[in-house]
């Protein structure tokens, strides 16, 4: 670390921020994200009435089929497509993918660690053949590619490390028989998308949701329902009860899960995807994240000392914003500051290992406090200079 470097971290580390410029709400984390005051009153309304219960009784599978109502409408399902969830998170669902809707052979899609990471579990599956990977450099967007020899294609909707959007429709020249699995755990619920599109569209419900982890929630076409059940039906194919899709359909049909679940998630998503409906639903959601992180990429473009770690403007995400910090700048001073007075996780991703800051603006995250972050931002790089 230069001199130069080291005084202005100093500086930095010195300053105090403003109570009055401040965003009323200080989180900006991709995940978990922010929770609205609302969804813990809610929360707190039913502690005695569901929390502690069995999940399969009314009171807990009433929130069940509420989340599967709202995403119906949130997502405007076509005929046939299911709403089907499940015990653990996203990671679960790579592994129930692996055993229950990759038959042979996967193309994945790899530009940054999720994306990898879902890449090396379908590699070390001892029954596939190993995937094809088309990768892209961290912060590039790498583009699938119909291919004979595959029967799934496999991408995240948004990557959450690196902050790059990757469209979701199906690769020109693809068969109606190849399936894509979309990952959209940071992307599902702030931004529009085209179900039919997709066979999986699978999330978690600790990002634009507003709620815990725990849970994996799947939207499935009726080509993914039937592949999973043809391969369930496989006596020569090894599939453990735990990542069973064809369970989870059955229990989900049921308003339940196989295992017990977090029930608290599930009330704090229930409120999240019903107050995301009445606000305008996912078209109003869009709306507000382009806004939001718009902000965000203007304010790159106005100081110097910033730029958007993602060059190609299409690839930017709208719900995950990564800006690179001059390196005669410690991001980490910056955020150090920001933490001791609320204002939590713009950190990088860790294993990005960028002088970066990572900022979320999911549906919760208000333009306001977006507009006082960059405000605080302002504050601490011009007294600091």
């Amino acid at each position: 670390m230069s001199d130069a470097r080291t005084a202005r971290a100093d500086t930095i580390r010195g300053l105090s921020i403003p109570q009055e410029m401040l965003p009323g709400d200080g989180r900006f984390g991709s995940g978990p994200s922010r929770i609205r005051d609302a969804q813990m009153e809610a929360l707190s309304s039913v502690s005695r009435t569901v929390m502690g219960t069995s999940h399969r009784q009314a009171p807990v599978k009433q929130y069940v089929g509420r989340i599967r109502a709202g995403l119906r409408e949130l997502f405007s399902l076509p005929e046939g497509y299911e709403v089907v969830l499940g015990n653990g998170g996203s990671t679960a669902f790579w592994g129930v993918a692996a055993c229950g809707l990759v038959e042979q052979r996967a193309q994945n899609l790899v530009l940054g660690e999720f994306s990898q990471k879902f890449a090396a579990e379908l590699t070390a599956a001892p029954h596939l053949r190993e995937p094809e990977v088309v990768a892209a450099t961290p912060g590039a967007l790498p583009v699938p590619v119909a291919r004979d020899d595959v029967d799934a294609y496999a991408w995240p909707h948004n990557e959450t490390s690196t902050g790059v959007m990757v469209p979701v429709q199906r690769p020109e020249g693809a068969r109606p028989d190849q399936l894509v699995l979309v990952d959209a755990t940071s992307a599902a619920g702030g931004a529009m998308v085209d179900i039919t599109q997709t066979d999986a569209y699978y999330f978690a419900p600790q990002k634009a949701f507003a709620s815990d982890g725990g849970l994996w929630l799947s939207i499935l076409s009726p080509a993914a329902i039937e592949r999973a059940e043809r391969l369930a039906a496989d006596t020569s194919r090894w599939i453990p009860s735990f990542l069973s899709l064809t369970s989870a359909i059955d229990n989900s049909r049921k308003d339940q899960t196989l295992n017990t679940p977090a029930v608290a998630t599930l009330v704090l998503m229930a409120e999240q995807i019903e107050w995301m409906l009445e606000q305008g639903g996912l078209t109003w959601a869009d709306s507000r994240t382009r806004t939001t992180s718009g902000m965000l990429q203007d304010w790159a473009a106005r100081r110097d000392e910033i730029t958007p770690f993602v060059t190609d403007p299409g690839a930017r995400s709208q719900v995950v914003t990564t800006l690179d910090v001059d390196d005669e700048i410690d991001a980490t001073a910056l955020t150090t500051v920001l933490r001791q007075h609320g204002v939590v996780d713009v950190e990088p991703y860790r294993k990005l290992g960028r002088n970066q800051l990572r900022i979320a603006t999911f549906p919760a995250v208000g333009e306001e406090d977006v507009a006082a972050l960059i405000a605080v931002l302002d504050h601490l790089l011009d007294q600091s200079a």
